[in-house]
Parts: C-alpha cells; structure tokens; sequence
C-alpha cells in the first residue's frame, strides 16, 4: 500500500485522521498562500485551490505517496478573514464577528506525483452571537495563543463553542476538514480497507 502524507501541520487535522484509524505521516507544505489566493474572491474557491496546492506541492517530491491537502477560510459580510497574526487582531476579528453569520468553508485535495487527483469543499454557516469586550478579553485570556493558529479564532471543540447561537453545516468541515467524503476516497483507493 502506498504511503499517506498529511500536507499540514494542524493539531486537530492531524487528531481528525488518527482518530479516524488512518494511518499516515505528516508533513507540512511550504507554500506561499498569499500568490495562490491572489485575484481569488469565492471562499470555497480559495479553501479548494489551497488544498490542492499544498497536496501537489508535496507529492511532486514524495514518490507513490498519496498526499492529503486541506484548507480552510472564513469570510462575514463577503470580508475574507486570515489566521490572526497578534493577540489584538484577534480581538478585532471577534469584534468584526459579533452578531454576524460567519461562513466556514473547508476543503481537502488528494494529490499524487505532482497532481490532483480529487477535492471536494464543504460548507457552514456559524451565527455568532452578540460579543461583548469583556467576553472577548476573557475569552482570549483563556484561548490565546491556542487559537492564533485557527482563521476563526475560536477552537468548537473548546471554549470557541460559546462564541455561537446557532451553526448549520458539517461538524468535520467546522473542525477544518470534510472527513467523511475524504475517507470515502481514500476507500475507493485502497489506502483504507473496505
């Protein structure tokens, strides 16, 4: 069998897949995510184009290996959110979430010798509740830097639950990737029994 490579150094992909019985490695892509997303503007377009590109991106040097890409982008209001690079725009970005429904699109790719073999995007909707400062400061008390790492800000499988009233959409695709359908695939290629 054919050796799987994760092409991302996320914590929770990572537990996703291993909790999931899959066996893999794990080897982060190096690419330049600001080239690839430019003259992009559709959430699920950027989230699959990054996927793919750090799936490609590490199968062009790792054999027969088949390469697990994933991506994951948050826009409000048709503003596109990036992973908070300081503790006070976190804080901005939450004050920007407030009383907003935020779009949460999560893509994954299957790529091997330096192409694309599959990818699929999902989709939520997060209504996040009315903030207040005060929350937003203890919040950040308690998840920062953890969550400097996530474009939402907010972990859901943690305290980042309480930042929302209502979500619609794929609990895996929240977590940052679409398992279920990546799974699926990775059945029909024998990288997992059936």
């Amino acid at each position: 069998m054919p050796a799987l490579i994760l092409a991302s150094g996320s914590s929770i992909r990572r537990k996703m897949l291993e909790d999931a019985g899959v066996e893999f490695e794990v080897l982060p892509a190096d690419i330049d995510e600001e080239a690839h997303k430019e003259g992009l503007t559709d959430p699920a377009t950027i989230a699959t184009t990054l996927a793919e590109e750090k799936a490609v991106s590490v199968s062009e040097t790792n054999g027969d290996a088949w390469v697990i890409g994933s991506d994951s982008v948050v826009s409000v209001d048709g503003r596109l959110f990036n992973k908070p690079r300081s503790r006070e725009e976190a804080a901005e970005h939450l004050r920007s979430f407030s009383g907003k429904k935020l779009l949460l699109v999560s893509a994954a790719a299957l790529a091997r010798h330096g192409t694309t073999d599959w990818s699929l995007a999902g989709q939520a909707e997060l209504q996040v509740r009315v903030l207040t400062e005060d929350f937003i400061q203890a919040y950040l008390d308690v998840e920062w830097p953890e969550v400097a790492n996530t474009v939402g800000v907010f972990r859901i499988e943690g305290p980042g639950i309480q930042l929302f009233d209502a979500i619609s959409g794929g609990h895996f695709t929240i977590l940052g990737m679409p398992l279920l359908p990546l799974l699926r695939q990775l059945r029909i290629r024998n990288l997992l029994p059936s």
